[in-house]
């Protein structure tokens, strides 16, 4: 594999804001788990607004590459780190395996010939800093768009980053397509889902039992990165008791497989009888979407599925603690009344994620934002959305 990497004097410019030729070669790069995977969803779909026959990729890891592989906004999904045939998921990679996949990654994003590499990320922290760096290096685009926290000296088209919580995620993310000429118009969250996915949701609810009132679903879980963001399992279950005294309805409970026993602990803390049930895990990440979307309510933490439900549409209850809803909040792209926050308002709120700093995915020790958050300001959020 022969690369040349050429860098003129015009390419290292610091601008504000270019255009694109109509038929340009774009390069999205967003190395992501669900979450930040959809919110980059409107800045996409404004990208291919503007460049209608632009060629557009997305870099980015495997989980949003299953949400997106299908989409047409999107010419090709390419995966980082995509398990060579015949890998079991839980074996792990040889050093000949990584070392041919990287060969493999950038080659093809050299020989990808790009005009625009866009990059939604921070450049923190300053590993992730330097991995960016080479893989936009190694595309050798004639422009490098993306947020500067004085950290981007390889960019040439730069939008001010004021840190985590300036401004949602989204909303940086809508920024920098803007900075290579796009408008956007539509800043609702994307999914596609297919009608085999939603006819499969259907049933799982139907064979719950029939019972009248909402369908909740809840998700007690969070990143195992940080699983600090966790509201307690018991506090779960006393609220999914009063809901069903006040409402009646039936419960579903999501994660992944790894929270099978949160799910299972939630269910047996439970007092009342509300039709419940707990699914595997094992569900691909549409179909958890998909089950969402035909629920009445969704309760969650600070995590993935709290943006899936957010993309389809279903109205929202997202607890917070030590991260930042300013940056990571539920977001509906304007549309009101679809999604609510609860949180305490400690002063030393949040500790994860603000500003230009990042802090520890596991907070203080105590964790008084969470521990200390009461079922009572959850339930009343939920009552009012009910009703």
């Amino acid at each position: 594999m022969q690369m040349f990497l050429v860098f003129g004097d015009d390419m290292w410019k610091k601008q504000k804001a270019i255009t694109l030729p109509d038929n340009a070669r774009i390069l999205a790069i967003k190395l992501a788990g669900i979450g930040d995977g959809l919110l980059i969803t409107p800045a996409l779909r404004a990208l291919r607004e503007r460049y209608p026959d632009a060629c557009i990729d997305l870099l980015t890891r495997s989980i949003p590459a299953q949400m997106m592989k299908n989409w047409d906004v999107l010419n090709d999904v390419i995966i980082i780190n995509p398990r060579p045939t015949g890998i079991a998921l839980n074996q792990k990679f040889t050093l000949l395996q990584r070392l041919g996949l990287l060969k493999r990654l950038l080659s093809r994003l050299y020989w990808g010939h790009y005009d625009a590499v866009l990059l939604f990320h921070h450049l923190l922290p300053f590993h992730r800093g330097l991995t960016l760096q080479a893989l936009i290096l190694v595309a050798n685009a004639k422009w490098r768009i993306g947020l500067d926290n004085e950290h981007g000296w390889f960019l040439n088209v730069v939008v001010e980053d004021d840190g985590f919580g300036a401004r949602h995620e989204a909303e940086h993310y809508m920024a920098v397509v803007e900075a290579a000429g796009a408008k956007v118009r539509d800043k609702r969250l994307a999914l596609p889902l297919s009608n085999e996915e939603r006819e499969r949701a259907r049933t799982i609810i139907r064979d719950i039992g029939v019972n009248n009132g909402p369908t909740i679903v809840i998700h007690p879980g969070c990143s195992m990165l940080s699983t600090a963001r966790r509201w307690p399992a018991e506090r779960f279950a006393q609220l999914a008791d009063a809901l069903y005294q006040d409402f009646g309805g039936q419960l579903i409970l999501l994660g992944g497989p790894d929270e099978v026993p949160l799910r299972e602990e939630v269910m047996n803390m439970m007092q009342s009888e509300m039709p419940r049930c707990s699914l595997s895990g094992e569900e691909s990440i549409t179909l958890s979407a998909a089950v969402i979307e035909q629920c009445d309510l969704f309760i969650g933490n600070d995590s993935g599925l709290m943006h899936l439900a957010t993309a389809v549409d279903t109205p929202t209850i997202a607890i917070f603690g030590l991260t930042n809803h300013k940056a990571w909040g539920p977001y509906t792209g304007g549309v009101p009344g679809r999604a609510i926050v609860v949180r305490l308002n400690l002063p030393c709120m949040p500790c994860y994620f603000k500003g230009r700093e990042i802090g520890t995915p596991e907070g203080c020790a105590h964790r008084s934002c969470l521990t200390q958050l009461p079922v009572a300001l959850v339930l009343a959020a939920t009552r009012r959305m009910l009703r």
